[in-house]
């Protein structure tokens, strides 16, 4: 089994920065694919950034110039810096992992965190 854990959510001013990780523990051979989701309250899941394991990234165009998605294979962990935080990024936010368990897989599997919540006061 491998778990995902978000850390680093909480309030925050408009105008502020903050940074999210996501950790990833359990059996893992190899984790390709590492996303940001966020849901906005009353919202849909929608994805907010992604990167590859050779490091292609994507940033959704709400977000894009002021996050950035980044991740460390050592650590098995995803990173998602927030700056210029408005309103409407008050979200909770879900790290999700494509994840090949063993080298017999030939199929990834989908493993999601539970959210952390961003809140940013106007």
């Amino acid at each position: 089994q491998v778990q995902l854990v978000e850390s680093g959510g909480g309030l925050v001013q408009a105008g502020g920065p903050l940074r999210l990780s996501c950790a990833a523990s359990g059996s893992i051979f190899r984790i390709n694919q590492m996303a940001w989701y966020r849901q906005p309250p009353g919202m849909q899941r929608e994805l907010t950034a992604s990167i590859t394991d050779s490091g292609i990234t994507y940033v959704a165009d709400s977000v894009k110039g002021r996050f950035t998605i980044s991740r460390d294979n050592g650590k098995n962990t995803v990173y998602l810096q927030m700056n210029d935080l408005k309103f409407e990024d008050t979200a909770v936010y879900y790290c999700q992992m494509l994840v090949q368990v063993t080298y017999l897989d030939y199929y990834d599997k989908d493993y999601w965190g539970k959210g952390t919540l961003v809140t940013v006061s106007p």
